[in-house]
């Protein structure tokens, strides 16, 4: 199935789509270092980027009319610093909000469905208005905004299109939700905001996939050892267990699989710390010096889903990007743990300094997740 891939990245959201059975005739990313590593990909041979066609520059300087009804998908991850918890929150008053882009994509293009995604920081109660804009702005793409209107007055035009009924011309029916990439089995609690519209004329009715893995299973596996049995963790060397999680012994095990852990994740990966070098056999694991753990910054649990890995403003936030062992101490994650906690596959490569690939894997879309979404979405919209 054809599609148009914009504000690709290191490709992480391309990358599940493609598993889901998209293969993009055009993909777009302004940024040097991203570029450097989907081409890089290219020239290994990496199967699932091999026949992107990347186009190395802004989005705004193209005119997606060319695509019309030549592609049933539509996706990307407009920049998200906008909207990040980590940023300047400033919306719509910021000129790296991509989201006008990705609606003029839409309506030029025509396509049979969109997927977009974004930072939890969308959803604040802050940005709770522009959130609905970017919705309905969805729901009806060619309702555009006058030159001298503003996005408020634009909202109220479109609210009232919205509840007057009518359908004519291009119109989407738009699911948003909030996921966790850890309750679909990605070793990170991870937190992206979706936005996935069918073209309302296909008459497919939607609805996002159900999560398939729990903490509480986890906590289940943990109590009755199995956990520990399967990462060969002695029983004198097993953290206490909760009393609340204790009592999850007496239950019936949960429906769900077990969350995955950053244990999980790593567990075939040899130490980089006791071996300083770049392993030759396992691409970007090289041993980053110069972790340290303090209030607010203490790291990934080994034995739980890793926090939210994030790209940082200036530099590496280290207290995200840290393994935290079980007697306290830390180090930073290699670029290919890093990657591993993505589920970017292990013969995937990136580019540029350690700072630059954990930018590039902070902003990335964990690859099994956007693969559970593009699935379900590939089922309706398949030809």
């Amino acid at each position: 199935m054809k599609s148009i891939e914009l504000f690709a990245g290191a490709g992480g959201l391309g990358l599940g789509l493609h598993d889901a059975g998209f293969r993009p005739v055009s993909v777009y990313e302004w940024d040097d270092y991203c570029v450097d590593t989907i081409k890089e990909n290219q020239q290994r041979g990496m199967k699932a980027v091999k026949g992107w066609k990347v186009r190395h520059g802004d989005v705004r300087d193209v005119d997606f009319r060319s695509f019309e009804d030549k592609v049933v998908l539509v996706s990307g991850g407009p920049p998200c610093q906008p909207f990040s918890m980590g940023g300047k929150h400033a919306a719509y008053d910021d000129h790296r909000d991509m989201f006008p882009q990705a609606i003029r994509a839409v309506r030029q293009a025509r396509p049979r469905a969109f997927i977009f995604e974004n930072v939890k920081g969308l959803t604040r109660a802050t940005f709770r208005n522009y959130f609905e804009y970017v919705r309905l702005q969805l729901s009806h793409p060619e309702i555009i905004k006058g030159e001298d209107e503003s996005w408020q007055d634009h909202l109220s035009r479109l609210e009232q299109h919205h509840t007057s009924g009518s359908r004519e011309g291009l119109n989407f029916r738009v699911a948003t939700q909030l996921l966790n990439a850890a309750n679909f089995g990605i070793p990170q609690k991870r937190e992206r905001v979706f936005f996935v519209g069918i073209r309302e004329d296909l008459g497919k009715a939607w609805h996002f996939p159900h999560e398939t893995h729990s903490r509480e299973s986890l906590l289940w596996d943990q109590v009755h050892g199995d956990y520990w049995d399967r990462h060969k963790v002695a029983k004198k060397d097993r953290p206490d267990i909760p009393a609340g999680a204790r009592a999850l012994g007496k239950d019936e095990r949960p429906d769900e699989k077990p969350w995955c852990t950053v244990a999980d994740a790593l567990v075939d990966l040899p130490d980089p710390e006791k071996n300083r070098g770049n392993d030759p056999l396992v691409h970007n694991h090289r041993y980053q010096p110069g972790a340290r753990s303090y209030p607010g910054h203490t790291g990934s649990a080994l034995h739980e889903p890793a926090k939210t890995l994030k790209a940082g403003v200036h530099g590496v936030p280290g207290g995200e990007n840290m393994l935290r062992r079980p007697d306290g101490s830390v180090r930073y994650f290699t670029v290919r743990e890093s990657a591993r906690l993505q589920t970017f596959p292990d013969n995937y490569v990136f580019h540029g300094s350690w700072t630059e690939t954990m930018r590039q894997l902070g902003n990335a879309v964990p690859v099994d997740l956007a693969a559970v979404v593009g699935r379900s979405v590939a089922s309706q919209i398949g030809a």
